[in-house]
């Protein structure tokens, strides 16, 4: 009974003793095998091959008592258990850095002899650090045997049968499901032409019903657009004179805006002046103040050369001191010499004395030796005489030198603080100059939005000054139209209802004209002033006269309503309403109420 733990392809460096080394990719099998006769024991097989090389296999069997002895042989932790674990661990580690540069855990399989020639190789885990190859495992694995290498092929080849019929299943599966969808889509595609036909023969009908229905629904409207008309007419007269009040209120606030703005961009500009004489002036302190500290800089910079001089001349002086010192103490320890020298010649000269009469000749010679010796200690007195006196020239020296350099430190302290202020003037100065730079920028921004705001507003004015215009010579051309239809009409014609030819405004491209074939066109948008009407009663024209402004207390419309200016998706366009009219056919009532011109465009 085997059990599968591990089987994966890893990245082994192979090492033969004649050959080059060499990275080749290794399939790694591990499994764990429970052997029940003759005895009831685990042994755990590792297995190499490649996939490209049949005849490559190497095989390896631990049982619990080859664990032991390996245990002891490479100090492992680890018992037989969770050793199959463990391994499997560092082969994952080893996937895992395989694919770098310079990989921390490495496989290693070497041998003696070439991989061909079937001899044992030792498989290894190596950790690479700074120091040194480090070797977590060291397996020995033995080649396979012609009979091992047939079995291995034989349990490849039944695997891959196995493969092979698992994939042939599932291909005869997916075909006979590919081939049912097919039969299925081919039946929906046949319903839904069929469905097709049906709603084409539907739609036709639909349409044949729809368009006479259509037609009876455009008579209907054609009498309403008659009545609409009228009002229609009575009600742009009133919007006009609104319109015109409205206009001169605009022209007004439009002119006084206008004054404000100039007032406003002349006071920026008296502005603007005066904060580029400020800049001028705050560049011209700002090139001064950096010539300032420039030479403070270099004031800074020669007092600390001359303060590192004099505390080398200090130390050196120092030095010269110490070296007399320890003169005067070695004068000093000749001289106690020397007196305690003189001590004992006293001794031995009253010893003579009392021997003068024995020695007379060796007192004269030792009295000789006493004179040369007072003569040495007097140079030696006046030696040291002289070092005292040179020593303290050298302290006063010092002191004088030590003086000079705390007043230097003291310059130098006061010079950097003023460095510091100016460095500071500086600072403050720049951050004025950035504000007002600022500031500037803003009133520019300030002046720019208002000169385009009077552009506009110029552009407003001159826009209403032409429309105004247009409106007034479409109104006097319309009038004039009229007056000429008027009289050259007869009383039963219906050449009331035509429309005069097109008349073009010059104003921001609108144009006001009549439609061929009777076309009216009203656009409610654009306000135009409502021309003078002709009013016709009982079949006759009379001669033209204003409209009147309607009255709300006796409930006539003021101007045009909201729902005439809505657009419905149901509404039909006014094209053709008088073009399909003949008096002949239908019977006209008489028309009392007074018909202006609805002859404008917007």
């Amino acid at each position: 009974m085997t059990e599968l733990l591990f089987n994966s392809l890893l990245q082994v460096r192979v090492k033969c003793k004649d050959c080059d080394d060499r990275k080749t990719d290794i399939r790694v099998t591990v499994e764990q095998q429970l052997i029940l006769n003759p005895v009831h024991k685990r042994e755990l097989l590792v297995r190499l091959t490649d996939d490209k090389d049949p005849c490559f296999l190497y095989n390896l069997a631990i049982s619990e008592e080859d664990f032991q002895s390996l245990k002891v042989q490479q100090g492992l932790l680890v018992d037989f258990v969770s050793f199959p674990q463990k391994f499997i661990d560092l082969l994952n580690l080893c996937i895992a850095e395989q694919d770098k540069d310079s990989p921390r855990f490495l496989l290693e399989l070497s041998c003696l002899s070439p991989v061909s020639n079937g001899s044992a190789a030792n498989f290894n885990v190596v950790e690479t650090n700074v120091f040194k190859h480090l070797m977590h495992l060291s397996l020995k694995l033995l080649h396979g045997t012609d009979s091992e290498i047939k079995k291995f092929l034989a349990v490849c080849l039944s695997s891959l049968k196995e493969e092979k019929q698992l994939l042939e299943q599932r291909f005869k599966k997916a075909e006979d499901d590919l081939s049912r969808q097919l039969s299925y889509t081919q039946q929906t595609l046949s319903e839904k032409s069929t469905e097709l036909d049906k709603l084409r023969s539907e739609w036709a009908c639909q349409t044949t019903s729809l368009s006479s229905r259509h037609t009876q629904d455009l008579t209907a409207e054609r009498e309403k657009a008659l009545e609409t008309q009228t009002k229609l007419l009575q009600q742009s007269e009133q919007l006009r004179k609104d319109l015109e009040s409205t206009h001169t209120r605009n022209t007004q606030q439009l002119q006084n805006q206008l004054a404000e703005a100039e007032a406003s961009n002349r006071d920026l500009t008296e502005k603007k002046y005066k904060n580029e004489s400020t800049i001028r002036d705050l560049k011209s302190k700002l090139v001064g103040l950096e010539d300032e500290s420039h030479r403070a800089k270099q004031q800074v910079l020669s007092l600390r050369k001359e303060n590192s001089t004099l505390d080398t001349e200090c130390h050196e002086k120092e030095r010269l001191i110490n070296q007399l010192q320890m003169r005067v103490a070695v004068l000093e320890q000749e001289v106690k010499d020397k007196e305690q020298l003189m001590f004992r010649t006293k001794e031995v000269l009253e010893a003579t004395q009392l021997q003068r009469s024995r020695a007379e000749e060796t007192g004269e010679s030792r009295q000789l030796q006493i004179g040369k010796l007072e003569s040495t200690v007097k140079t030696l007195s006046e030696e040291l005489i002289k070092a005292n006196s040179i020593i303290k020239k050298l302290q006063g020296d010092l002191r004088s030198l030590v003086e000079k350099i705390k007043l230097k430190n003291v310059v130098t302290v006061a010079q950097e603080k003023v460095l510091q202020e100016t460095t500071e003037k500086l600072h403050t100065v720049e951050m004025d100059l950035l504000d007002t730079q600022q500031q500037l920028k803003h009133k520019m921004e300030e002046a720019l939005k208002l000169k385009e705001q009077l552009e506009t507003t110029i552009q407003k004015l001159d826009q209403s000054r032409e429309v105004l215009k247009t409106n007034e010579n479409v109104i006097n051309w319309l009038n004039k139209q009229l007056n000429e239809n008027q009289l050259a009409r007869k009383p039963d014609s219906p050449a009331a209802f035509q429309t005069p030819p097109t008349v073009s405004a010059s104003a921001g491209g609108q144009r006001m004209g009549s439609a061929p074939h009777g076309f009216v066109q009203f656009n409610p948008a654009c306000p135009k002033p409502v021309l003078s009407p002709v009013g016709i009663q009982d079949g006759r024209t009379s001669a033209p006269r204003p409209m009147h402004p309607s009255n709300k207390e006796n409930g006539e419309p003021v101007g045009l309503e909201s729902k005439y200016f809505e657009r419905r998706e149901d509404s039909i366009p006014l094209h053709g309403l008088l073009a399909n009219y003949n008096p002949r056919e239908v019977p006209r009532p008489p028309l009392k109420h007074s018909l202006s011109s609805a002859y404008f465009t917007g």
